[in-house]
């Protein structure tokens, strides 16, 4: 059986990658990361997909991005945008720098150390905010870089960075989570959760997610917050 290590964030995307890979035969290692995000919601999400899925080993890797500021999900002093107040803004707030730079760096050390040659991430550029390193360009470029930075692929043991869903749309992604039997429940996406794991059903990330639900014609299974703000029509 293949090994493969999947970028595992507890949210939507991330959680239907794995179902993928788990799908395609793969014996799965999950990564997750603990980065100075708003909330801890995500990773115990990561949690108990990983539990549910029975990787074969689950890590989860604290990196402090909260020190370089400048991003809404790591720096409490700039608020979360609301879904209409993201749209024609360019690159929104809650873009963190670099962070899948950063988060596939570590998974491609963590592949080489367990003799892995596989990475799933679940990248999206379709239904997603515009974040540069979510691009089609970005992850071939990466791969190049897999590929002439370690050991194993200078010995001849290339590096294979999967990306199942990056020509998906949310609806796209849904219907082909609910087919592999994945329970979306278990997922959180909001940008500012609360402690239990319940969204804000305002974020962009909100907005996204339950157009994809309506639009795959699939019961949206979020929990969300009491006191959030009536979504607009999608």
């Amino acid at each position: 059986m293949k090994r493969a290590v999947v970028l595992l964030s507890g949210g939507l995307d991330s959680a239907t990658t794995l179902a993928i890979a788990k799908r395609d035969g793969c014996d799965c290692c999950a990564i997750s990361f603990v980065y100075g995000q708003r909330h801890q919601a995500e990773i115990n999400a990561a949690r108990r997909i990983a539990g549910h899925y029975q990787v074969r080993e689950h890590c989860v890797f604290t990196i402090d991005l909260h020190q370089f500021r400048g991003s809404s999900l790591t720096d409490t002093r700039i608020p979360v945008p609301l879904m209409q107040d993201s749209e024609g803004e360019g690159i929104p707030s809650t873009y963190v720098p670099a962070r899948n730079t950063v988060f596939l760096s570590l998974a491609l050390a963590w592949a080489e150390t367990l003799g892995v040659h596989d990475i799933f991430i679940g990248v999206n550029a379709v239904d997603y905010s515009g974040y540069p390193d979510c691009r089609p360009a970005y992850i071939e470029a990466f791969s190049g870089l897999a590929n002439l930075a370690t050991r194993a692929a200078v010995e001849g043991r290339k590096t294979y960075i999967h990306t199942p869903l990056l020509h998906m749309s949310k609806a796209e992604i849904i219907r082909l989570g609910v087919d592999l039997g994945l329970d979306y429940s278990l997922t959180v996406s909001c940008y500012q959760a609360d402690d239990e794991g319940r969204a804000c059903g305002q974020c962009a990330a909100c907005t996204i997610r339950r157009q994809g639900f309506v639009q795959a014609g699939v019961a949206d299974c979020t929990r969300y917050r009491k006191d959030r703000h009536v979504l607009r029509k999608v």
